[in-house]
């Protein structure tokens, strides 16, 4: 091979699934023409000893390698790319700014059969219909199965058929009790569908405030535009999202939507659904590999005009993209925390930047870094102050628990306060962030403590089941009948979880049927949404859970809500304890009256004095967040600051501290201009399922320094002799300091 044909030859750049930064040349496939061959294509190549498939990025006219040294592609598996141009450029820009090998980054947004080389079936999505045997079960009706009964009428409202992917608007889980429907005659599959749409129904008619943010969503449907959509739960934002993605719609153009938790998508669905005349596309981890892939297709080719998803449906195609909608933008649960650690958010505002459309943030709670956006003029803020229908906004109280005597975690205020509402046909929910029995297990002779063998953290009680239970490395043993280090058999439990609320419940109030919610109480498919509908036909007269209550549900009966222990989050290790207080309490506020009875939310608390708790009772969020915004421009602290974490692990107690001290060396003493390095330090647990962790952290007022320094640091992790002792990870503006 002459010098000549090294450089002149094409060259397939390819991003290999891997821990590696970099992308491999290999030679293009025997008999494929380069001109054939698009970026955005999986690509069957050998490396090492493996066969992998890839992502072709582009194609070059030679090597820095000589050609004879360069392996040959295998094959070419697409004739249409698996990833659209925008999507792999999305991708490698989200590589790049995370500091993740792109290999990985474009893995992850390709549905797992394409991920694996698959090349995938084209068979139509399954539909189902109503049989004679189902529509006379709707005469007779079906007891003891609710989600069966809802499935079945929504399949009778659609005489030539229903697509399977539309009863999620009954449930998520919604498999098994449509099995069960098949097996009773009830229902039976359709021919595929001929050009059908739901109709549309009207929704209700807007406020003045609704108006006004609708219309401003609507008249940036041209360009790229962030909009922080604030308003109060029970605002009716959901509407304002719907009358803009209507727009979209007509316009034959697509809507994204993002939520933080699948438990949030069902009746989101049916809202959709209903009002726009479409059925979405759903992407969300509960779904198996074929219903992602289906989904996937039906978003990339244009048929879903709206797609609903959690945080990795930001990397979903779409032919038409016309807007793009974040719910629920505070939500830390759209940060990815392992691997490929990225902000559904944050690339959201990308994608949307990049395909010059608007992108609205919803929240009644605005994370501080959107919050500081809008106070830049970087977005456009738009309120709704006021609760839709006129209802009133609910009644904070603390209540000052520092000398009462509380049963399992309730003060007499709170028990009164029950009897009262439960006495008015009212229903009260409960919080309580901590699941389990009891969060300590301690002996009352010689103070042992029942402490996790692995973790630097103790075991919680699980009375239901008698067992010991590690919530962070998920270690599990039965509860001991005496003292392990004495023997006395004078074991106390410390502290209340919802389990033993739950217990408590039931005596102080038992002609009040309580509902659990936490992820103790869901663990079988469908258990949410069966718990769900007992809540909201009103079965349940007490709602007692943890952060799942919090997050968007609309409990309409909901009229008292109690706040257990608000004084976890006031003295947090992480600067964003005060934050997520607030967005917390509020969040969980919000579930009360929201019908038409007013709503009261009572806060115990042993330190009713704290600002933060006094701001939020009497000022609320926004004068709060103006003044945490205040006091982490003085600490420079994020958003006033870019951030970035270095992680680094070891099952043995200093290696993880000596890779990052070698690490900190690496940007100098002292570091460069505009960055600030500290530590390292150990984690705030520093010891999670055996492995001792440690963080570095940098920092610095702009993005192009903290870039710099991590464009050193990325190379020499991947081969500095301390790194190879640890597993490490980088974090670009993270959301936790775990």
């Amino acid at each position: 091979m002459s010098a000549r044909d090294h450089h002149a030859a094409a060259v397939l750049r390819v991003a290999v699934p891997g821990p590696i930064d970099r992308l491999f040349d290999y030679l293009l496939p025997d008999g494929s023409q380069a001109d054939t061959v698009r970026p955005g294509s999986r690509v069957l190549v050998p490396f090492g000893r493996k066969r992998l498939t890839g992502v072709l990025v582009e194609t070059a006219s030679g090597s820095e390698l000589a050609l004879d040294r360069l392996r040959r592609a295998e094959a070419v598996l697409d004739d249409e790319p698996a990833l659209p141009a925008d999507l792999l450029q999305l991708g490698l820009w989200a590589a790049s700014y995370y500091h993740h090998p792109p290999g990985e980054v474009l893995a992850t947004i390709l549905p797992v059969a394409l991920r694996r080389g698959e090349t995938p079936r084209t068979e139509p999505p399954p539909r189902w219909r109503i049989t004679g045997e189902g529509r006379a079960a709707l005469q007779t009706g079906i007891t003891g199965a609710p989600v069966q009964a809802r499935l079945l009428d929504l399949i009778a409202a659609h005489s030539d058929g229903i697509e399977a992917s539309a009863l999620r608007t009954v449930s998520d889980r919604y498999h098994s009790p449509l099995r069960a429907l098949e097996r009773k005659g009830l229902v039976e599959p359709a021919p595929p569908a001929v050009g059908e749409t739901p109709p549309a129904a009207p929704g209700p008619g807007l406020s003045d405030a609704q108006n006004h943010a609708a219309a401003t969503i609507i008249e940036n449907l041209g360009g790229f535009r962030p909009i922080l959509l604030r308003g109060v739960t029970g605002s009716g934002k959901t509407e304002v999202y719907l009358e803009a993605m209507k727009r979209v719609v007509e316009a034959d153009r697509q809507v994204l939507v993002l939520v933080p938790e699948i438990g949030l998508t069902p009746q989101l669905l049916a809202r959709l659904a209903r009002r726009l005349g479409t059925t979405p596309a759903v992407l969300h981890s509960g779904l198996n590999e074929r219903e992602r892939l289906a989904e996937w297709r039906r978003a990339g080719s244009g048929d879903a005009a709206v797609v609903l998803g959690t945080r990795s449906a930001v990397f979903t195609p779409l032919a038409r993209p016309g807007l793009i909608v974040v719910d629920e933008e505070h939500d830390p649960s759209l940060k990815q925390q392992d691997g490929f650690r990225y902000h559904g958010r944050d690339l959201a505002i990308v994608r949307a930047q990049r395909a010059g459309i608007p992108v609205v943030l919803g929240s009644a709670t605005p994370s501080l870094e959107t919050l500081a956006n809008a106070r830049r003029g970087h977005y456009t803020r738009v309120d709704l102050d006021e609760r839709a229908g006129g209802a009133s906004p609910p009644r904070l109280e603390l209540v000052d628990v520092r000398r009462r005597r509380l049963t399992e975690g309730l003060s007499a205020p709170l028990t009164e306060a029950m009897d009262e509402t439960l006495a008015g046909d009212g229903q009260v929910l409960l919080f309580l962030n901590r699941r389990g029995w009891a969060p300590t297990l301690i002996c009352d002779d010689c103070g042992w403590t029942a402490e996790c063998a692995r973790c630097d953290s103790r075991m919680t009680v699980h009375q239901q089941r008698r067992r010991l239970r590690c919530h962070h490395c998920g270690a599990d043993r039965a509860v001991p009948a005496a003292c392990t280090e004495c023997g006395s058999e004078a074991l106390l439990y410390l502290g209340q979880g919802t389990e033993r609320v739950e217990e408590a419940l039931a005596d102080r109030f038992p002609d009040a049927p309580a509902e659990r919610l936490d992820r103790d109480s869901v663990r079988r498919r469908g258990e949410l949404d069966a718990k769900l509908e007992r809540i909201r036909s009103g079965e349940a007269r007490i709602l007692l859970g943890t952060q799942m209550l919090a997050k968007g549900h609309d409990f309409p009966g909901v009229t008292l809500v109690g706040v257990l222990d608000a004084d976890r989050g006031l003295f947090g290790a992480d600067f964003r304890a005060a934050e997520r207080l607030a967005q917390t309490v509020l969040q969980v506020a919000g579930r009360a009256g929201r019908g038409e009875r007013p709503g009261r939310v009572l806060i115990q608390t042993r330190n009713p004095e704290h600002p933060l708790l006094r701001s939020l009772v009497t000022e609320g969020y926004d004068a709060l967040a103006e003044r945490l915004l205040d006091e982490r421009e003085e600490a420079r602290l994020p958003p006033a600051a870019r951030m970035a974490l270095i992680r680094a692990e070891s099952t043995q107690p200093e290696a993880a501290s000596a890779c990052l001290r070698a690490a900190a060396a690496e940007l100098g003493d002292p570091p460069p201009p505009d960055l600030e390095v500290f530590g390292p330090a150990p984690a705030p647990m520093e010891r999670i399922a055996g492995r001792y962790r440690a963080q570095l952290a940098l920092q610095s007022p702009s993005r192009r320094p903290l870039h710099q320094a991590l464009r050193i640091l990325r190379p020499w992790l991947e081969t500095a002799r301390e790194a190879r002792k640890v597993r490490w990870s980088i974090d670009v503006d993270p959301v936790e300091m775990l």
